[in-house]
C-alpha cells in the first residue's frame, strides 16, 4: 500500500488536477490523450514505481487533463504480463489502477485492440464489453492472488457486474446520438496471455466458449479496478477477424492492428468525449 501511495503522492505534488475518470488507451488508440484540454504530461519512466510500456503503438505517457468537461487521466499505452521486464507480472500490469484509486478516480474506461471471433463482427467495429473470459484466471492466475490489502478492497470481490450496465447504457446512447450504431456491438472479451496470436484450434475453442473478441490485455486491470470499487466500461476496437479456417490465407499481425486503430481513432475519440459529457449530465 505504501508503494502505491508514494506514487500517488508524487503525482499529486506535481499536478493540481483531480481526475474523476481514468482512461487506458490500447494499441494505436493513444490519440485519445492528445485531445485532452489543459494537459499535464508525465513519461512513465519519470514516475516512481510506474510500469513502462514496450509495445509499438504505446507512447508510454500519463496525461492529466479534461475531456468532455470531465477531469481525466489517460494512460497512453500499457504494459503486458508477458513482457520479460516485468518479473512480477500482474502486480506491475495492474499497478496504475490502484494509484488511480488513491488519486480519487471513480470510473475506469479501458480500451483495447482485439481480434473478432464473432462471425457477424467486421473490422473497424467498436464492441462494448458485456463480460469477459480469463484463461489466465481459469488457469489459476489472478491479479488478486496473495495477501489481501483491505484498504483497497474485500478478499472476494464480485465479478458478475464487472462491466457496469449503466455506463454501457450511456455509451450506447452516445453511439446513437453520434450515428455510430452501424459499427457498434456488445460482446464477451477473452484474454489470452500472448504475445503470440491464437492458433486456429484455439480460436474455434474460444468461439465455443462464447467469446466474441480476443486480446492480450484489459482483464487484469478490470479485476483490480472492481476490487477497488471503481465503475468500469470496456471498449474493444475490432482490428482483425480471427482466422478460424485452415483454408484461409489471412494472418494476424500487429501492423494491421495499428493501421485499423488509426483509421477508427477519430470515431473513438468522439465517442469517449461525448460519453464523458453525458457522465457530467448524469
Amino acid at each position: 500500500y505504501e508503494v502505491y501511495k508514494e506514487t500517488a503522492d508524487w503525482l499529486r505534488a506535481r499536478t493540481s488536477q483531480h481526475p474523476r475518470v481514468a482512461i487506458i488507451c490500447g494499441s494505436g488508440l493513444g490519440g485519445l490523450a492528445d485531445v485532452l484540454d489543459n494537459k499535464t504530461v508525465f513519461p512513465y519512466e519519470d514516475i516512481p514505481h510506474f510500469p513502462r510500456s514496450t509495445v509499438a503503438g504505446h507512447a508510454g505517457r500519463l496525461v492529466f487533463g479534461e475531456l468532455g468537461g470531465q477531469p481525466c487521466v489517460c494512460m497512453q499505452g500499457r504494459c503486458h504480463e508477458w513482457d520479460p521486464i516485468y518479473a512480477f507480472g500482474f502486480l506491475q500490469v495492474t499497478f496504475p489502477i490502484r494509484v488511480f484509486f488513491l488519486l480519487g478516480v471513480e470510473i475506469l474506461i479501458v480500451t483495447n485492440a482485439a481480434g473478432g471471433l464473432n462471425p457477424h463482427f467486421q473490422v473497424g467495429d467498436i464492441m462494448f464489453l458485456r463480460d469477459h473470459i480469463s484463461l489466465f484466471g481459469l488457469g489459476g492466475q489472478n491479479p488478486l492472488r496473495g495477501p489481501n490489502e483491505e484498504r483497497f478492497g474485500v478478499r472476494f470481490p464480485c465479478m458478475s457486474d464487472a462491466y457496469e450496465r449503466e455506463l454501457r447504457g450511456l455509451a450506447m446512447e452516445a453511439t446513437r446520438e453520434l450515428g455510430f450504431l452501424s459499427f457498434t456491438r456488445e460482446g464477451v472479451y477473452c484474454l489470452l496471455p500472448g504475445p503470440s496470436y491464437e492458433t486456429i484450434a484455439e480460436s474455434r475453442l474460444l468461439q465455443a466458449l462464447g467469446a466474441d473478441a480476443v486480446g492480450m490485455s484489459t482483464v487484469p486491470e478490470v479485476i483490480v479496478a472492481r476490487h477497488c470499487g471503481l465503475r468500469v466500461l470496456g471498449i474493444s476496437l475490432i482490428t482483425n477477424k480471427v482466422v478460424t479456417s485452415y483454408s484461409s490465407q489471412e494472418k494476424a499481425n500487429h501492423e494491421e492492428v495499428l493501421h485499423v486503430s488509426a483509421g477508427r481513432a477519430e470515431a473513438l475519440q468522439k465517442l469517449v468525449t461525448h460519453l464523458l459529457g453525458k457522465l457530467g449530465e448524469s
